[in-house]
């Protein structure tokens, strides 16, 4: 087996305030770690500074690797385990920023970083757009990320499962409003595909935005192995929760299936002008 312990980070980004972000992450990372042995733990899309910055994004964006990544870099390798979150990154040309995740070794360096790829329509103004939907090989097996909106596309999360993606990250921003969206993309990502799925949404309001939480682990026939719910007065939760997996049973599920090899890709081919 291909066992491995996750943690899924629900918290409230503080708009603009990029060192009390970190300094919450490492507060959560150090209180996840004390009591066992994690050998990931995923964090919110644009955890370390909030969404409605606006055109402080050119300010707050860094290249990689930069001092957030060697913050958390430090912490990932102090309890030698992963870490996944979202930032905005600079291209070297300062103007151009990326909505990004970000993937952290047991060592503490950057496995690799992804640029959303689809943007809403107020995201677009501010932010250059990705192009690529690459994998990422760990110790355990291999991983792909999405950012928020990208969920809501199918053809993105079964891009990086034909890549041999074994467990997909989701780190988010979705609204109080689409929470039902949320769940169900993220059962129909995990069963159609029959992966792992983690997604990990923040709480918390700003100008015009709030954000729902319920964050969750789904299993490949869309089981939820994890989930941060509700305070006693029905709020989305400041909270983390655990959950163990074996990637053995992506293999499992696939073979017994069968759906991701009766693909027809020659005729998804003939109709691609469609979409």
């Amino acid at each position: 087996m291909r066992e491995i312990q996750i943690a899924i980070a629900q918290f409230h980004p503080r708009l603009n305030e990029l060192q009390k972000n970190l300094d919450r992450m490492g507060e959560i990372v150090d209180h996840i770690c004390a009591g066992s042995k994690i050998d990931l733990i995923i964090f919110p899309e644009l955890a370390t500074t909030g969404y409605e910055c606006g055109v402080k994004f050119t300010e707050l964006a860094e290249q990689i690797p930069g001092f957030t990544v060697e913050t958390l870099g430090a912490r990932a390798a102090r309890y030698e385990t992963h870490l996944a979150f979202g930032m905005v990154v600079k291209h070297k040309v300062e103007s151009v920023v990326y909505d990004a995740a970000i993937l952290l070794g047991p060592d503490g360096v950057m496995l690799g970083q992804y640029h959303k790829v689809h943007l809403k329509p107020e995201e677009r103004p501010i932010f250059r757009g990705g192009f690529r939907l690459p994998v990422f090989p760990t110790t355990f097996g291999t991983i792909g990320l999405l950012l928020g909106w990208d969920l809501a596309f199918p053809e993105a999360a079964r891009a990086l499962a034909i890549d041999g993606a074994e467990l997909l990250i989701v780190p988010a921003n979705w609204e109080t409003q689409a929470m039902e969206e949320w769940k169900t993309y993220l059962r129909a990502r995990a069963f159609e595909n029959s992966i792992f799925v983690a997604g990990v949404n923040r709480i918390g309001d700003e100008y015009t935005y709030s954000f729902g939480g319920e964050s969750a682990v789904i299993g490949p026939r869309g089981e939820t192995l994890a989930h941060v719910g509700r305070d006693e007065n029905d709020r989305p939760k400041e909270a983390y929760t655990l959950a163990k997996i074996d990637l053995d049973a992506v293999k499992k599920y696939r073979e017994e299936l069968q759906t991701m090899q009766s693909r027809q890709p020659a005729a998804y081919r003939a109709v691609v002008r469609n979409y």
